[in-house]
């Protein structure tokens, strides 16, 4: 491998890239031990973080297995994985071709109630701002926003105003996440979701749980109810 040129600045992606293209191209086959992270940072002429992000990227892709104390080595074959970005729902309606409107249904600062401290792994009587945004495309409801923010990691959000800008937005510009957790539910319409989503209680309705992490440290939790015929697709 041929050091980097001191003089242009490297980037993880293309630390990456080098260390995908040995890979595919079979100069690291499967089960090849990979060098070390010190080792690869003197060869590109970057810092080890660079390598470091680079490298947790090719795991979370399926191309290499990292493991503690044994090293990282050239996977026997890659893992396939779906990938979801977390998306600023504005720009995914305005991709129709639709007219986006928002809407600020309900906000509050609490004490979190206990299946949210649960959820989010909060001390008794942390404070969370609760969230309720209705999001419309072309005049039709498109998707109802239930949102709880851990205001010890987030005290910011406290003093942000949501009323002509949902929390969706805010957060992805806010901070960073780095874990995710996902869940996809069929579940009947009621009260409220039935009622902004013009739809009948107990009728089908599709609905996204999604919690975000920083650093170990909970950031919000979200339950994202869509309106009737809502699909959702990925490629991997």
């Amino acid at each position: 491998m041929a050091a980097s040129n001191p003089t242009e600045k490297t980037s993880y992606r293309d630390v990456k890239a080098d260390i995908l293209g040995r890979i595919t191209e079979g100069t690291w086959g499967p089960g090849v031990l990979l060098p070390g992270e010190v080792e690869l940072a003197e060869t590109f002429g970057v810092a080890r973080a660079t390598v470091n992000r680079a490298m947790r990227e090719l795991s979370e892709e399926g191309f290499i297995d990292r493991r503690r104390k044994a090293g990282t080595r050239v996977r026997q074959s890659p893992i396939r994985a779906a990938r979801f970005e977390i998306p600023i729902v504005r720009a995914e309606i305005e991709a129709t071709g639709a007219a986006y409107r928002y809407g600020l249904l309900e906000r509050e600062t609490l004490r979190a109630p206990d299946w949210i401290r649960a959820r989010l792994g909060l001390l008794k009587g942390a404070k969370v701002l609760h969230l309720m945004c209705l999001h419309s495309a072309g005049g039709a409801p498109y998707q109802l926003e239930d949102r709880w923010i851990n205001l010890a990691a987030l005290p910011e959000a406290e003093r942000a105003d949501f009323s002509d800008s949902g929390p969706n937005e805010w957060l992805v510009a806010a901070v960073p996440y780095s874990e995710v957790e996902i869940s996809f539910l069929a579940t009947a319409a009621e009260g409220a979701v039935a009622a902004y989503l013009g739809m009948r209680e107990g009728e089908p309705v599709f609905t996204v749980e999604r919690t975000t992490w920083w650093e170990g440290q909970a950031i919000t939790h979200v339950r994202l109810s869509f309106s009737r015929g809502h699909r959702m697709t990925t490629r991997y």
